[in-house]
């Protein structure tokens, strides 16, 4: 079963998908949202989830380093909700603390590329380190 991973913003939504095996995680695009007027992607998530067969959702819930739920998780399972709803597809969340400030070190140290073209993809690159966590905390799906 596919997995789709996401990591949810206010302004955009990072997007990854599983290998059907579960085994891997490859960043596929960003969706453009916007969150304060109730725009959020969800038409091009249901062409994204109809056109690789996606059969769930893992979505990054951005704690607070002391563990506690900020504005910014609450959103996040808000989005989940909705995806719920459109979807009846499994949702989970995936601890995502520190995941951007990784994929940007990932960006700058390994690809050196400038701070313009790792905004375009810092966003598809923290969903698939989202996903790809959430893939080697549960092993293969295949056997479950």
């Amino acid at each position: 079963m596919k997995l789709m991973g996401l990591d949810v913003g206010s302004k955009t939504v990072g997007v990854a998908v599983s290998d059907a095996f579960g085994w891997t995680s490859q960043g596929v695009e960003i969706i453009r949202i916007d969150e304060e007027n109730g725009e959020f992607g969800l038409d091009r998530v249901a062409e994204l989830v109809s056109e690789l067969g996606i059969g769930g959702f893992v979505l990054g819930l951005p704690k607070n380093m002391n563990n506690t739920l900020g504005d910014r998780a609450v959103a996040s399972q808000e989005y989940g909700k909705k995806l719920e709803k459109k979807f009846g597809l499994p949702i989970d969340f995936e601890d995502e603390r520190l995941t951007t400030v990784e994929a940007s070190r990932m960006l700058t140290e390994e690809a050196d590329i400038s701070r313009r073209k790792r905004k375009k993809v810092i966003d598809k690159l923290a969903a698939s380190l989202i996903l790809q966590n959430y893939l080697d905390r549960k092993g293969d799906l295949t056997k479950k």
